[in-house]
């Protein structure tokens, strides 16, 4: 049973980290990452796949965490789906490393490696490993100057940029 207890907290926590060689970004004000934010790129995902239109919002919760509403719509099926998280602090609200539950208690990581630190405008997020890479920014375009620095941020990192997917944004489906 000793096993068990200690092998658990360790199971549930090891989906938190960073990839090897890749850090996240110092400085981290959380009051200015909180609102809309649109998913630009992404690495493929069957929990995303297909979808266009791509949002996040988060929010502050009253325990200190961060509330999460995902967005995004379906084109095939014609509606919207959403899914809702909480996420919390890993290393203090200084530093952009959050751990993220959907269903609890099960934990991913939200690692944020690029950020507009100056107007919090754009921002490159990944997770545990190298599989999940997004790019996210406050409008639904971003500038093709800026999209190519984080690009490159993002292969310097070590991931396989290749293997990024451009979101649609164009012709807004109807809101539901």
């Amino acid at each position: 049973m000793k096993r068990i207890s200690v092998l658990v907290p360790l199971l549930l926590s090891g989906c938190v980290r960073v990839p090897q060689g890749v850090t996240a970004i110092q400085g981290f004000e959380p009051e200015r990452y909180l609102g809309t934010w649109y998913e630009i790129a992404r690495f493929d995902h069957s929990f995303e796949r297909g979808l266009t239109h791509v949002s996040a919002e988060y929010s502050a919760r009253p325990d200190g965490g961060i509330d999460v509403v995902n967005r995004g719509y379906d084109p095939v099926r014609g509606q919207w789906k959403q899914a809702r998280a909480k996420a919390y602090f890993v290393e203090g609200r200084s530093v952009g490393r959050l751990r993220v539950t959907f269903f609890w208690p099960f934990y991913g990581a939200y690692n944020i490696i690029a950020l507009d630190q100056d107007n919090y405008s754009y921002a490159v997020v990944c997770g545990p490993n190298r599989s999940y890479l997004w790019i996210l920014a406050r409008q639904t375009a971003l500038d093709a100057a800026v999209l190519d620095r984080l690009i490159a941020v993002a292969k310097d990192a070590g991931f396989d940029t290749r293997k990024l997917l451009r979101v649609d944004h164009t012709n807004r489906p109807p809101s539901s």
